[in-house]
């Protein structure tokens, strides 16, 4: 049994899933689930769309997880901080778009100014994990206390205490709703039940959390992640990629709805994808009647505007 596991999924790991009953298996599906939906009526100024740029500066992180230390490991996630987010910085600041970095508490004392300057260029602080640790496999006691503590952190560095997060495993244990809540966090940014924005149920209980949701297509790691020793190699040509974002945002665009994208720095930084990055925001900008948000500001509107619609409909 992992650390995460309840003594019904202990029972339930004795058997095959076929031989779950319906209370099992309904208890899994149900655990964290899609409530109501926070489409909004319109966007802020009657935008047609919501964009919401996010970026992990995971950095080394990812290789510090698996204990792989390696100078070469930590250079190249020391890429992410040196080079990457620089060249992201100066491309927001030229477009004036915000965004939302999600940084995992170890990222942020590796490089304390980096997090510093995306808080002085008036972008968004959200947290992402101590160590970018696998939390669907913690205890409750140890996923409590990395999320305190990469709160305190980051709090400590940019003045603010993060409202919003996503889990560094874009997952929840049995134990993450109660620690969100426990915490104060207005929204995740973690699951993938919807394209748009919706108040995660527990165990078919509104939790008032806003989930401002992810989606693997529109992540940058799938299409150029590589594994020196492993299987992965990046098989996506960054011209490839700017082709489906601008899929993705275009549909979003004719939908009145939201386009969310995670990037990170130590992967998009480098140059032909900085450069499909840069033809992806000017493709946006030709268009008009685009709300560029935070993540948080998405999460904050929706909210409300939803109260609002439950108002005026009782």
């Amino acid at each position: 049994m992992s650390a995460a596991q309840s003594p019904g999924q202990e029972a339930s790991a004795e058997q095959e899933p076929w031989q779950w009953d319906e209370a099992t298996w309904r208890g899994y599906a149900e655990r964290v689930r899609a409530g109501r939906d926070l489409t909004p009526r319109e966007w802020p100024g009657g935008a047609r769309v919501a964009v919401a740029l996010s970026f992990d500066p995971d950095h080394e992180t990812l290789s510090l997880r698996e204990g792989d230390t390696s100078p070469g490991a930590m250079g190249r996630g020391e890429f992410g901080s040196r080079v990457g987010s620089r060249r992201i910085l100066r491309l927001l600041e030229e477009f004036q778009i915000p965004a939302t970095f999600f940084i995992p508490a170890v990222s942020a004392l590796l490089h304390p100014q980096e997090a510093k300057d995306y808080a002085a260029a008036g972008h968004e602080i959200g947290a992402h994990g101590w160590i970018h640790e696998r939390n669907a496999l913690l205890s409750a006691k140890d996923e409590l206390q990395l999320n305190r503590r990469s709160l305190d952190v980051l709090e400590n560095l940019v003045g603010r205490r993060p409202v919003g997060i996503r889990t560094p495993s874009a997952d929840f244990s049995d134990s993450t709703v109660n620690i969100l809540q426990e915490l104060g966090f207005r929204y995740d940014s973690s699951l993938m039940a919807d394209d748009m924005p919706y108040e995660i149920l527990s165990n078919g209980r509104p939790t008032g959390i806003v989930e401002v949701p992810m989606e693997w297509i529109r992540d940058d790691a799938p299409y150029f992640m590589m594994t020196r020793f492993g299987p992965y190699r990046p098989y996506t040509p960054p011209r490839a990629w700017i082709e489906i974002m601008k899929d993705e945002f275009d549909s979003a665009y004719a939908d009145g709805a939201v386009f969310q994208l995670v990037c990170h720095p130590h992967i998009i930084g480098h140059r032909s994808r900085m450069l499909a990055l840069r033809g992806l925001i000017e493709h946006m900008k030709a268009h008009e009647n685009v709300w560029y948000a935070t993540h948080g500001e998405i999460a904050d509107y929706v909210w409300r505007t939803a109260g609002q619609d439950t108002e005026d409909h009782a």
